[in-house]
């Protein structure tokens, strides 16, 4: 074997093995001794986030609803948002588990915490956390490039949507999470983040609760520009047939009751560039019926 080719894979065997660190979103340090090899991922975006990074081989097993991307399908489950299957989790043998900050239970986050397992909190709440939790985990899975390489396309189509859309005149946006109660969401979401930057305003963004029960008449009182409500899974739940009733409502008689897709919204991770273009047309729309429903002076 030639010099200069042992001392390529000889770099190569170091930084397999090389030490890494970053920091996690909830702001704890986190240090392996060499790049994560058996990851389990304990919540849908960080499954995505880990496929994202290159790192989709080294995903041993993921909680339910971790469909995307199609190779997700098929991993081992370890567990739902209410119950984790710890003797699983073990049986897996992992060298690092990705947790949602706030959607796993405290108990859950103490259970993997104590199997000794290097533990990274992942809660993106902002378009720009998406790539730089990307970039990290890539750090942790010794998939830099490739990590870098997803962080700087996503980044680009983000930058290209807020350069068309973000200085158009606002829209004011009721974003409808839950029927019955009613649910929405405030500014400390992704969400809210995607329709600043489609130009839009979430009008309950100032609330304190992350995710906070309104009622209709406070809607109603608000009077939205546009409605957004994921797809109907249940036909009892009346979706965004709800506002029908009230036709004196700007986005009921301009007909601006747009369906969203919950996942590319809700769901940090790069699909969340393709949810904010959807959303950003719609949004859009909204203003082009101005035009149709002119404002009637008294």
């Amino acid at each position: 074997m030639k010099r200069p080719l042992l001392a390529l894979l000889a770099c190569s065997l170091g930084a397999a093995h090389a030490a890494v660190s970053v920091t996690d979103d909830a702001g704890r340090k986190l240090s392996l001794a060499q790049p994560a090899q058996r990851v389990i991922s304990m919540a849908p975006h960080a499954t995505e986030l880990l496929f994202a990074a290159g790192g989709g081989s080294r995903v041993v097993g993921a909680m339910n609803y971790s469909d995307y991307p199609e190779a997700a399908r098929s991993l081992p489950l370890i567990g739902s948002n209410s119950q984790i299957d710890m003797e699983r989790v073990l049986a897996l043998k992992p060298d690092l588990i990705v947790v949602w900050h706030s959607g796993n239970t405290a108990r859950q986050i103490a259970q993997v915490e104590s199997l000794g397992v290097p533990v990274f909190h992942s809660e993106p709440v902002r378009l720009e956390q998406v790539a730089t939790g990307i970039e990290r985990l890539g750090v942790l899975l010794g998939t830099a490039p490739a990590a870098q390489a997803a962080a700087k396309d996503y980044r680009a189509r983000i930058a290209a949507l807020g350069a068309r859309y973000g200085k158009r005149s606002p829209v004011s946006v009721f974003y409808q999470v839950w029927d019955r109660p009613l649910y929405t969401l405030n500014d400390a979401q992704i969400a809210s983040d995607i329709i600043r930057l489609c130009g839009g305003r979430n009008i309950f963004g100032a609330l304190k609760v992350v995710a906070p029960q309104v009622g209709i008449e406070a809607v109603v009182e608000r009077d939205p520009e546009a409605i957004l409500a994921g797809k109907r899974y249940d036909p009892a739940n009346p979706g965004l047939a709800l506002w029908q009733p009230y036709r004196g409502m700007t986005a009921v008689k301009r007909d601006n009751l747009f369906t969203v897709d919950g996942d590319l919204l809700s769901r940090p991770g790069p699909r969340t560039a393709l949810g904010a273009a959807r959303l950003c047309e719609q949004l859009d729309t909204a203003r082009k019926r101005r035009q149709e429903f002119p404002v009637t002076l008294p």
